[in-house]
C-alpha cells in the first residue's frame, strides 16, 4: 500500500510539473511577438508580450526596485542581530559574502543563461524576454531591471535555496546577495546613461560597451571585470579602439561632446 501511495503521489507531482511547464511555455510563445533580432534600435522598445498587461509587468524604474529590496536587506540584518544574537563582524563578513556570491552569480548568469544559444522556437523567445531584447534596444531605460513581479519570484526562491543550504546565516548572506543585484542594476543604468565618474571605472564601462557592439561571448561582468579576468573573457582593452558612435547608440542620454 505504501509502495503504491508513494507511486501515485509520484505521478501527480509529475502530473503538476508537466502542467506547469506547458503554461510556462504558452506564456512565452503564445503572448509573445515572434520576432527576431536583426540590429540595433536606437529609439523605442520591444514589444514583448501581446497582452497589455503582461506587456506592462515587463517594465520599472530603478527607484521601485530600490523601494521593494532595501527594507528587506534591513529586516535581514536587523533579524540576524536581534533573533540569533549573532556579532556584528559575523553579520558584516556574511553580508560582505552574499555580495562578493552575486558577483559571480552576476556573471554565470549573463554567460551561460542570458547568452544561451537556443534551438528551440519557444527557448529563444525565452531569451529574448529575459535578455536578447536589451541587445536590440540598448536605450531603453525600463528594462534595466528586472520588473517587480519576476524579480520577487526569483528573490524567494534563491532566498529559500540558500536557507535551506545555511539555515539562519541565509539571514545575513542574502541582504549582501540582493545589495549586490541592485548595485549590479543600478551600474548597469549608470552605464547606459552617462560616461564613468571615476577614471578606474572607465575599463568596466568599456567591457560592456565592447560586449554590446563588438562581440557579446566577452565582456559579461557588468558590476565588475574580476570574473571575466579569471575566465578570460575580458576583452583586451589596450588593443580595442573605442569606437564613439557606437557607444552613443548605447546610450540613452546624449554625451557631451568632448573637447577637442
Amino acid at each position: 500500500m505504501i509502495l503504491i501511495s508513494s507511486k501515485v503521489m509520484q505521478m501527480q507531482y509529475l502530473a503538476v510539473w508537466n502542467a506547469v511547464d506547458i503554461l510556462v511555455i504558452r506564456i512565452f510563445v503564445v503572448y509573445t511577438r515572434d520576432m527576431k533580432f536583426d540590429k540595433i534600435h536606437n529609439n523605442g522598445q520591444a514589444q514583448l508580450f501581446k497582452n497589455q498587461y503582461l506587456e506592462m509587468l515587463t517594465k520599472t524604474h530603478p527607484l521601485v526596485i530600490w523601494g521593494i529590496y532595501l527594507p528587506a536587506i534591513i529586516y535581514g540584518l536587523y533579524h540576524s542581530y536581534a533573533a540569533f544574537d549573532y556579532s556584528i563582524a559575523r553579520i558584516t563578513l556574511t553580508f560582505l559574502a552574499g555580495g562578493i556570491f552575486w558577483t559571480f552569480f552576476e556573471y554565470i548568469m549573463h554567460r551561460f543563461i542570458f547568452h544561451w544559444v537556443a534551438e528551440s522556437e519557444s527557448s529563444r523567445k525565452v531569451i529574448y524576454v529575459m535578455h536578447g531584447n536589451h541587445h536590440e534596444y540598448p536605450r531603453d531605460r525600463e528594462r534595466l531591471f528586472m520588473p517587480p513581479v519576476p524579480s520577487i519570484i526569483l528573490a524567494c526562491i534563491v532566498f529559500l535555496l540558500m536557507y535551506a543550504v545555511m539555515r539562519e546565516n541565509a539571514f545575513m548572506f542574502f541582504p549582501g546577495f540582493i545589495l549586490g543585484y541592485l548595485l549590479y542594476g543600478s551600474m548597469h543604468f549608470a552605464i547606459h546613461a552617462w560616461n564613468p565618474p571615476f577614471k578606474w571605472l572607465k575599463p568596466l564601462w568599456r567591457n560592456h560597451h565592447l560586449h554590446h557592439y563588438k562581440n557579446d561571448h566577452r565582456g559579461f561582468g557588468v558590476s565588475t571585470t574580476i570574473w571575466d579576468r579569471v575566465f578570460g573573457t575580458m576583452f583586451n582593452l589596450q588593443k580595442e579602439k573605442e569606437d564613439k558612435q557606437k557607444v552613443e547608440e548605447l546610450m540613452y542620454v546624449k554625451r557631451k561632446k568632448e573637447a577637442v
